[in-house]
C-alpha cells in the first residue's frame, strides 16, 4: 500500500445525502461525498459538494476546507457572514454554530478531525 493518496473522484462511489429536515432553511440541496481517507484517532479527508439552498450547521468536529468551484455563504450565530468562492479556504472549529448557503453549486475539499 502506497503512504500517498490522490483524491480522484472517478475512483470513488460518491455518497449521497441531504441537510435533514429539521435544518433545511431554504431550496432542495443534495450533497455528494467523495471520503478518500479514515485514518486511526477520528481523521477523514475527502471532497465534499452541494447544490443551491440554505441549512443551520453545528460543528463538534474541527474541519479545514478549501473551495475548489462554486459560491456559497457560511454566517456564524451572532457573526458575520463569510462568502466563499474558488480559491477560498476556511477552518470551522468545535462549538461553531450557523447557517451554510450555496448560491452556486459548491464543491470543497476538506480535512476533519473528530
Amino acid at each position: 500500500m502506497s503512504n500517498a493518496l490522490k483524491f480522484d473522484p472517478s475512483s470513488v462511489q460518491p455518497e449521497r445525502g441531504a441537510p435533514a429536515p429539521d435544518r433545511l432553511i431554504a431550496g432542495t440541496p443534495e450533497f455528494r461525498t467523495w471520503n478518500f481517507e479514515e485514518a486511526a484517532g477520528g481523521l477523514y479527508a475527502g471532497i465534499w459538494e452541494a447544490t443551491p439552498g440554505k441549512w443551520r450547521i453545528a460543528y463538534d468536529e474541527w474541519e479545514y476546507f478549501h473551495i475548489l468551484f462554486g459560491i456559497s455563504i457560511v454566517t456564524e450565530d451572532g457573526g458575520t457572514e463569510t462568502r466563499l468562492e474558488a480559491g477560498d479556504s476556511m477552518i470551522l472549529r468545535p462549538g461553531f454554530k450557523g447557517t451554510w448557503e450555496v448560491l452556486e453549486t459548491t464543491r470543497k475539499d476538506y480535512v476533519i478531525r473528530l
